[in-house]
């Protein structure tokens, strides 16, 4: 595997920001550890992260190299501060940032597939909320979307007041329900037949299970493909660093990666 930190400037945000990034290698001497890769561009999997974290933390409280060094998958975790993975109300662009200049600079900078069957998108806490956004608002460009522990019930926390001044900055003062920030008024309007597939687990002593337990019904409401996991577990990396082994063996990942000749 590479494992890259890429410092680019985002047009989208005016400013410099950074990216983690793992690219598969083929390889036969590595001691415990195997590698692989496709012959051709390898798929990708936009990996997002949480509310209090950045583009490395991935890489530093999982072993999410050694989990995709077989799989001949790339994987690209940006940087977007507290957004939530949207055009903040009062602050930057990051969902366009993410939607449509990440792709693109991702494309300029590293040889990976552009198909939608090869191109994944997955997060936790905030990151589930935009990993599942982004694939409802753009279910073109993925074949499969997971959350873990996901906060897919944004609106709730503005309700609740818990994230009052969080909520304020990114969303402003309208409501959340209902608007296209609400994940549930998305899957509610969303031609189910071109969604991706999805996926979405959390733990049984996380606060947020009943953003999942929501999402989980508003889904079933209109037949979209989810698959829906509750096991033990809290709001940590514990639970993270097991579950995301979980997510990337449910991806429809095509056998293609290979080991050198010889191996």
């Amino acid at each position: 595997m590479a494992l890259l930190r890429c410092d680019f400037f985002s047009d989208v945000l005016g400013v410099g920001t950074s990216m983690t990034v793992i690219l598969p290698q083929a390889t036969t001497t590595q001691i415990g550890m195997a590698g692989a890769a496709p012959a051709g561009p390898p798929p990708v999997l936009y990996l997002l992260h949480g509310l209090s974290d950045d583009a490395t933390v991935w890489t530093r409280r999982t072993s999410i190299e050694r989990y995709v060094a077989d799989r001949g998958l790339a994987v690209v975790m940006p940087q977007v501060d507290r957004s939530f993975y949207v055009d903040e109300r009062h602050g930057n662009r990051y969902g366009t940032f993410l939607t449509e200049e990440l792709p693109h600079v991702v494309g300029q900078f590293f040889r990976v597939s552009r198909r939608r069957e090869d191109t994944f998108v997955a997060g936790l806490s905030m990151g589930g909320y935009g990993a599942m956004r982004w694939a409802l608002t753009r279910p073109e460009r993925f074949a499969a979307a997971a959350s873990l522990s996901g906060a897919l019930d944004v609106a709730s926390l503005q309700e609740e007041g818990d994230r009052r001044k969080l909520t304020e900055r990114i969303f402003g003062d309208a409501p959340v329900r209902g608007s296209g920030h609400d994940l549930l008024r998305l899957l509610g309007r969303a031609d189910v037949s071109r969604l991706p597939s999805l996926y979405a687990v959390c733990g049984t002593e996380d606060p947020l299970v009943a953003h999942q337990e929501r999402f989980v019904a508003a889904a079933h409401r209109v037949g979209a493909e989810l698959t829906s996991v509750l096991r033990p577990g809290a709001h940590d990396w514990a639970f993270w660093d097991a579950t995301i082994q979980d997510v990337l063996g449910w991806l429809p990942l095509a056998d293609r990666a290979t080991a050198p000749a010889g191996s």
